[in-house]
């Protein structure tokens, strides 16, 4: 209808009926940080995206050029990061020398936050930056709208009637690329993987045949349920997807989207005016700007109907 309804997030599961499904990305976020020296003795920083063949990881870092292949950051007297390979993306193949992954993950890796949070993750992040449904480490960055449900919430959920699926997206460092070419089609995206349990697909499929609604906790949810159902149906599986959703997407699967306030000249706020409409979106944004809403990964969140 296009009318705007201020709400609190307790809230929430009023808005959602008896049969609906809520599905939720449980993918945790990965202490993908790693802070190191250049031989120079300059600081260095790695940030690890997912694991590579024969050992290797997949990451980027800063600077670049302390990143080029043979070039080690030393995370300790005896544990290094060496760059073996770049990608055109400007990724990088890295290998660890002096212990496997796990143990470097453990004793040296850092929760990551998001660049624009100009400071090392606390304590509180700990918590604050992992949905209380996440599951395996990941990702390098929350799925941000289910940061806001407490463990209250969600059975509060299940006592109506209402289905919860779980899949994963393993969130990447892509999602704060901000679009700087003209053409939104030039934009890269980086691939992010996923994976759909057939449980899943399963509970969104008799929810569309009783006439229920799919609710997606997030552009993540939105991302992995869509390119699943590229085909014309939805499949369980895992796979990549590099998938931009902007205005005049055919959507197949979800119906309602729960999301945060994004940045702008992002491929989210592309997603979600995709959905419900650029004029609408700009109108609730001018409206959330306004009210002192709070924008980004910790800030509040809408719910589009």
């Amino acid at each position: 209808s296009g009318a705007l309804s201020d709400r609190r997030f307790p809230d929430f599961p009023s808005l959602l009926d008896p049969g609906d499904v809520l599905v939720l990305n449980t993918t945790r976020v990965r202490h993908a940080r790693l802070i190191g020296v250049r031989p120079s003795g300059a600081p260095a920083e790695v940030l690890l995206i997912h694991p590579g063949t024969n050992g290797t990881w997949i990451a980027i870092g800063r600077p670049g050029s302390a990143m080029q292949p043979g070039k080690r950051i030393s995370l300790s007297a005896d544990i290094s990061v060496e760059t073996t390979e770049v990608f055109e993306n400007g990724q990088r193949a890295v290998r660890f020398i002096g212990a496997d992954a796990e143990v470097v993950i453990q004793r040296f890796g850092r929760l990551p936050l998001p660049p624009y949070i100009d400071r090392v993750a606390d304590a509180q992040d700990e918590s604050g930056y992992q949905t209380v449904y996440a599951e395996r480490e990941s990702s390098v960055a929350a799925p941000t709208a289910g940061l806001h449900f407490t463990a209250e919430l969600i059975r509060e959920i299940e006592s109506r009637e209402i289905r919860i699926a779980r899949i994963e997206l393993e969130v990447g460092p892509g999602t704060f690329k901000p679009v700087e070419t003209e053409n939104i089609a030039e934009h890269p995206m980086h691939p992010e993987r996923y994976h759909i349990p057939e449980s899943a697909v399963t509970l969104i499929k008799e929810t569309k045949q009783r006439g229920g609604r799919v609710w997606a906790v997030g552009t993540t949810v939105v991302r992995a349920l869509e390119s699943a159902a590229r085909t014309g149906t939805l499949r369980a599986g895992s796979d990549e997807t590099g998938l931009m959703i902007t205005p005049g997407f055919q959507f197949r699967v979800i119906d309602r989207l729960l999301t945060n306030f994004h940045l702008p000249r992002s491929t989210l706020l592309m997603l979600v005016s995709a959905l419900a409409g650029h004029d609408l979106m700009q109108k609730a944004y001018r409206h959330a700007v306004e009210q002192r809403y709070r924008f980004y990964s910790y800030g509040d969140a809408m719910a589009i109907l």
